[in-house]
């Protein structure tokens, strides 16, 4: 069976007010609609998912993101273009979001790999790339990886 995508992801932030109005402004950006907003949650839907905000358990609200633990690394959004990348790196920028890279060049994932990293302001890392044609779907490229691009991928 071949999945059709990613249907939702959900994210849990422990400063719920905090970090709300970064991700209404970015999911506007994205073009993604509001389904439902409430003082616990803010989901929006569009470009074939979903992305929820929710607010951490009162027990967990000290807790904060750590990228090495168990759980979600970083997300990652698909633009159609190189442009797109450039647009949200900007946009992002000026929102005053951690950048962890601008856009770059990394043809080590896949050929033209092109993306930015950054940061919400709980810390949780957001990454938007472009990779053109099929990328690693590519009948050119042999799969998996060699051993030492997958070591190095391994140690990021």
């Amino acid at each position: 069976m071949q999945l059709n995508g990613i249907a939702h992801v959900y994210l849990t932030v422990s400063d719920f007010e905090g970090c709300l109005p970064f991700y209404e402004k970015l999911l506007d950006f994205f073009e993604m609609q509001c389904l439902v907003k409430t003082d616990v949650l803010f989901y929006c839907v569009g470009s074939r998912t979903g992305i929820g905000i929710r607010k951490a358990k009162q027990e967990y609200a000290d807790v904060k993101f750590d990228q090495g633990r168990a759980g979600i690394h970083h997300l990652c959004f698909r633009a159609r273009n190189r442009e797109d990348v450039d647009k949200v790196y900007e946009f992002v920028r000026n929102l005053g979001a951690r950048i962890i890279h601008s856009p770059e060049q990394e043809d080590v994932w896949a050929p033209g790999y092109y993306s930015v990293l950054f940061e919400d302001p709980e810390g949780i890392r957001l990454e938007v790339n472009y990779v053109p044609g099929r990328g690693n779907l590519d009948p050119g490229v042999t799969l998996p990886l060699p051993e030492n691009i997958q070591a190095r991928l391994s140690a990021w």
